[in-house]
């Protein structure tokens, strides 16, 4: 298997499962989102935010278009229905970024500056492909113990389950 077909698996995958994050999460009130339950970036909702503000810096390193952050535990929005329809919005840009790679863009490098330490860094383009789509993987897992602590079952989480990513053919491309 190729990269460019594990990348846009992962593509697939992140908004098949934020769509499920999303929905189990909208039947938790306001204060229970945001209630701080001890987790790095203390609620729900401030982990929610964070996964969608790591992803723009990400995005932005990847399509050359910087997003800017003051913290990595930035608020972008507050009121939930705005941050789920960004997260939709930003879930749809990265399939078409996915869906855009090339092996060749993959074999390369990226440049970029870290938010955290202001320093330029370099590394392999599949390198920080897999940790954009690790680390989405990381947080949403943090999001499922919280939500199975507040009673709330998020469902099935595995990869093999999305219908989606399955639908990557032996080439890259859906069968046809």
């Amino acid at each position: 298997m190729s990269l460019l077909i594990h990348a846009r698996g992962m593509a697939r995958y992140n908004q098949w499962m934020n769509e499920r994050i999303y929905d189990a999460c909208a039947g938790l009130s306001d204060a229970e989102r945001k209630r701080d339950a001890g987790a790095f970036f203390r609620s729900i909702h401030g982990t929610l935010n964070h996964i969608l503000l790591a992803d723009r810096l990400w995005m932005g390193r990847f399509t050359g278009e910087p997003f800017s952050v003051q913290s990595l535990d930035q608020e972008l929005y507050a009121d939930f229905d705005t941050l789920r329809s960004e997260r939709a919005r930003e879930d749809e840009r990265i399939r078409a970024w996915a869906e855009a790679l090339t092996e060749a863009t993959l074999g390369g490098e990226l440049a970029y500056t870290s938010a955290v330490n202001p320093a330029p860094r370099r590394m392999p383009y599949w390198l920080a492909v897999s940790h954009f789509f690790n680390h989405q993987t990381h947080h949403r897992g943090q999001i499922t113990t919280l939500l199975t602590q507040q009673g709330v079952d998020p469902g099935v989480t595995d990869l093999i389950w999305c219908p989606e990513a399955k639908e990557l053919g032996p080439a890259g491309a859906p069968p046809g």
